[in-house]
């Protein structure tokens, strides 16, 4: 674990500064972890998590350990150098009681505790306990072993020694607060992907899970002493890659640390994510921009050096330098200044220029050092280049041609007399027949219907310029009216719901998968922003005598049977094989009435995750997506074939 800078050894009393009291968090827990859903819920576990990774950034730590007890409860232990437990010389009670019962108490506001801290408010350990229905903290410091327990953020047990050790740590238990909290169960996936990033963004650390909620304990350790060479190694998996092994270079100034690693595969798409003392930066921030002028700067000045571009050839642009770049960014430093509560845009403008300056020189002289593997990269971007103006001239094309037409919007669409996007949803329709039933089923004052028939293109296999000439994906681009890729507006989207409607069947299937790949990889904001609903036509109609009752999947059947005390015998139960068959009343009432319709909203909550099982589905490698089939076919409950 590299030390990012000069940090004063002592962290005791002294230390932990006071800001403010804990009255509000139970009142608005949303104000300090977001929501109370499985977002808010797993963030209690990060907040702990923060301050062993603090300990690990000050280079004191570099083991932690977390488990999900079998009351999904939480126990974080660690090997820093335990909270410090001498009395507080403001508030004259024991330091580890200030830290779990005082909002804005951490030793990272005066900046001696610590050189380099994730948790920049400071909250984390009194938010977990305010919002907890217990919490024992144990601390290993000084030969003793400390405990202290909460309840619902008050203190109920006096700090105590209850025994000896050789040790040095913290070991947090906590149980999140049924009456706060929608549901209090973890998600494993999602805590272990958090924790494999973590692990990635600080090598040479041991993270272990352990799950003690089934029979057998699951037990997954994460180390790499890789660092983020290793995560670019991780991201790129399933892809073809253009080099091997990815691009590697760091730098250090005045404390702030900055690392990249970058590697280009054979993809379309770019995939750079970036962090600042471990937090996710997802809007960017200057460590973002810096790289993305200077990688584009440096790869013009190469081509130019080395005529591949001539005289009178136009510069590349960014989107071409990075088109199937896979790339981290990773930087550490004193003071980061986060735009926004949220933490996700870098706002330090001398990170800019500590990141730019790195890439120029150090990438610059990775190309010098390595024609064979510069000649790759250079000739792919130029070729995305020339895809680039290809589709411009497509573009421009469409919109020639579109102005000529009587109307800009596709022959197909039967679109809705409501004019306010915000008050209008749009029903993607697979075939003709399903969408002559979608249209005289449908409420014309607000809802749209677009036809599509056939297998789409593929994006994931695809330059942009093939999307634009694309006769079963333009109808999609016209109607919703944003536009795609760096042209996409959302100020210009027609409608704020857009419902993929699809038969249940393995064509159906595809064709969802194929228009979701294009939407996140053409109009990811509609994604991100929660925009695009998967519709749920019923699976079954059970009839007997004049009733009728729908069931959308098997388990529902059951139900409904069961309930009504039927006998499949004694009823007619009919097996809906595609949109089709249903006559424009029956959809209407099942699928397309909002008061009665049942819609899969599509949420982005991890874009790596994301982005991993579209190549891995859509993608040109064939033995990712048969190891996938394989691990997942257990958990299909019904497969039309």
């Amino acid at each position: 674990m590299p030390e990012i800078a000069n940090v004063n050894n002592s962290y005791d009393e002294s230390n932990i500064q006071v800001l403010e009291g804990l009255e509000a968090v139970r009142k608005r827990p949303g104000m300090y972890i977001g929501s109370t859903s499985s977002r808010g819920l797993h963030h209690l576990v990060y907040e702990i998590m923060d301050n062993s990774i603090d300990e690990a950034l000050a280079g004191y730590c570099d083991e932690i350990e977390i488990t999900i007890n079998p009351d999904n409860s939480i126990t974080n232990i660690d090997n820093g150098r335990g909270i410090p437990v001498g009395i507080h010389p403001k508030m004259g009670i024991p330091t580890v009681e200030v830290v779990h019962t005082i909002l804005h108490a951490g030793g990272k506001f005066g900046g001696e505790g610590y050189s380099v801290s994730g948790g920049l408010h400071g909250v984390g350990a009194s938010v977990v306990n305010a919002l907890s229905e217990y919490l024992e903290v144990e601390v290993y410091r000084e030969g003793n072993i400390y405990r202290q327990r909460y309840e619902r953020g008050k203190v109920v047990s006096k700090l105590e020694v209850i025994g000896k050790t050789d040790r040095t740590g913290t070991k947090t238990t906590f149980k999140p607060d049924p009456l706060i909290f929608e549901k209090i169960e973890f998600d494993y996936e999602t805590l272990l992907n958090r924790f494999r990033e973590l692990a990635f963004l600080n090598k040479g650390l041991t993270i272990r899970l352990i799950d003690k909620r089934k029979e057998e304990p699951v037990v997954k350790e994460l180390h790499y002493e890789g660092g983020i060479i290793s995560f670019v190694e991780h991201l790129n998996r399933n892809k073809e890659v253009i080099h091997q092994p990815p691009i590697y270079f760091e730098s250090l100034k005045d404390g702030n640390h900055v690392e990249i690693a970058m590697q280009y595969n054979d993809t379309y798409n770019e995939n750079i994510y970036s962090f600042a003392n471990n937090i996710a930066t997802t809007e960017g921030g200057t460590h973002l921009t810096g790289f993305k002028t200077a990688i584009t700067k440096v790869f013009n000045d190469y081509c130019r050096k080395y005529n591949y571009l001539k005289e009178n050839d136009k510069n590349l642009l960014g989107e071409d330098v990075r088109e199937g770049l896979t790339a981290v960014i990773s930087v550490k430093l004193h003071e980061p200044q986060f735009e926004g509560q949220t933490k996700t845009k870098l706002g330090n403008s001398e990170i800019r220029s500590l990141v730019e300056n790195a890439v120029s020189e150090k990438l610059s002289a990775f190309l010098e050092e390595n024609p064979s593997i510069a000649k790759a990269i250079v000739e792919k971007s130029i070729t995305a280049a020339r895809a680039r103006e290809a589709a411009r001239k497509a573009r421009e094309m469409t919109r020639r041609k579109s102005a000529l037409e009587s109307t800009t919007l596709p022959g197909k669409l039967a679109d809705c007399s409501e004019k306010d996007p915000s008050l209008c949803e749009i029903y993607i329709v697979e075939g003709d027949s399903a969408g002559g039933s979608a249209k005289q089923g449908r409420d014309r004052r607000f809802q749209a219907i677009l036809p599509l028939w056939g297998k789409m293109l593929n994006v994931e296999k695809s330059r942009i310029d093939k999307v634009y000439t694309n006769e079963k994906l333009l109808p999609v681009i016209t109607a919703l009216g944003a536009n795609i890729g760096e042209d996409f507006d959302i100020e210009k989207l027609r409608y704020h719901k857009i419902i993929i409607m699809a038969d249940a069947d393995v064509d159906g299937q595809h064709i969802r998968t194929l228009l979701l790949t294009f939407l996140y990889r053409y109009m990811r904001p509609l994604v991100e922003g929660g925009y695009v609903y998967i519709a749920q036509p019923p699976l079954f109609k059970i009839t007997k005598g004049k009733e009728e009752v729908y069931a959308y999947n098997e388990k529902q059947l059951e139900k409904i049977l069961n309930e009504k005390g039927w006998k499949k015998g004694e009823c007619t139960i009919q097996r809906y094989k595609g949109l089709g068959e249903m006559n424009p009343e029956q959809l209407w009432e099942t699928t397309m009435n909002p008061k009665t319709r049942s819609m899969l909203r599509v949420e982005l909550k991890d874009a790596i995750a994301a982005d991993e099982i579209f190549s891995i589905l859509m993608g040109e490698k064939v033995e990712p997506r048969k190891e996938f089939i394989q691990a997942n076919a257990k958990d299909v409950t019904n497969l039309d074939i």
